[in-house]
């Protein structure tokens, strides 16, 4: 599959057309593009151009709330080079998706709530500017993948899934993903929602549950959490095991399972 954008002019009337070899990848995987352009009225000295990716965050701020664009991977990808009025040239581009990259595409379907996007930037006669974004789907890692399974034959429906900014232990990402479920099956008895949040890495990744509990007679509801680790080698039953150890570790919390 291709993604092509539209030609987008910059203010030197350079035209400049991104061309993604697919707009769908993993994390870990390389991103292959090619970057075509063509010259303005005059000759001109690009100073380097850029792939950018980014994301958008939620951002609390007192007891508000905001959404801003965060770029989690720059990477230069041309250096300098004169460009002639009115000529063509194309430049070819790899770059890794970090580990981290949050999820933003389940079974070819958009995940409701998650914006990821590339940009190209053109430094040009000692300015800047950058193209709109091409919407950017990372599908998730076959643990994901498989984590995100169970929890559906558990019976957790999916809500929603969004940015926070932030670091979490064992992250070097400036926000974290956290995506939603209602509580189904059994655990309705224990649960109303759950949070869940990866930290990939090459060899493994962190699972992170987050959920709040229900309250009962002598308590009242609050939020509880559970960490475990995958390893990507490990048979694809442990990762089943090791979430519904998650979830009973939560729910076993002061007495509840």
């Amino acid at each position: 599959m291709v993604f092509r954008k539209l030609m987008a002019a910059f203010g030197a009337g350079v035209e400049v057309d991104t061309v993604l070899s697919s707009t769908s990848v993993r994390p870990g995987e390389r991103l292959r593009g090619v970057v075509h352009f063509r010259g303005g009225g005059s000759d001109y000295k690009v100073e380097g151009i850029t792939i950018d990716l980014t994301a958008v965050v939620e951002v609390e701020s007192g007891d508000s709330e905001y959404h801003t664009t965060y770029s989690f991977l720059r990477q230069q990808v041309a250096g300098p080079f004169q460009l002639a009025a009115g000529a063509a040239h194309q430049h070819p581009f790899e770059i890794p998706v970090p580990w981290e990259t949050p999820i933003s595409a389940i079974a070819g379907q958009p995940l409701r709530g998650m914006r990821l996007g590339v940009s190209t930037e053109l430094a040009l006669a000692g300015a800047m500017d950058k193209s709109d974004l091409d919407p950017l789907f990372v599908t998730p890692l076959p643990a994901q993948d498989h984590v995100l399974g169970a929890l559906e034959r558990a019976g957790f429906r999916f809500k929603k899934a969004d940015l926070e900014r932030g670091t979490l232990y064992g992250s070097t990402m400036p926000f974290f993903q956290e995506i939603e479920y209602y509580a189904g099956g059994d655990w309705r008895r224990y649960f109303n929602e759950l949070e869940l949040t990866f930290i990939a890495g090459p060899a493994q990744m962190d699972v992170i549950l987050e959920a709040d509990k229900r309250g009962g007679f002598l308590s009242s509801s609050h939020d509880t959490y559970n960490r475990f680790t995958i390893r990507y080698n490990d048979n694809p039953g442990s990762a089943d095991q090791a979430l519904q150890n998650g979830l009973q570790q939560m729910a076993r919390h002061r007495g509840w399972f």
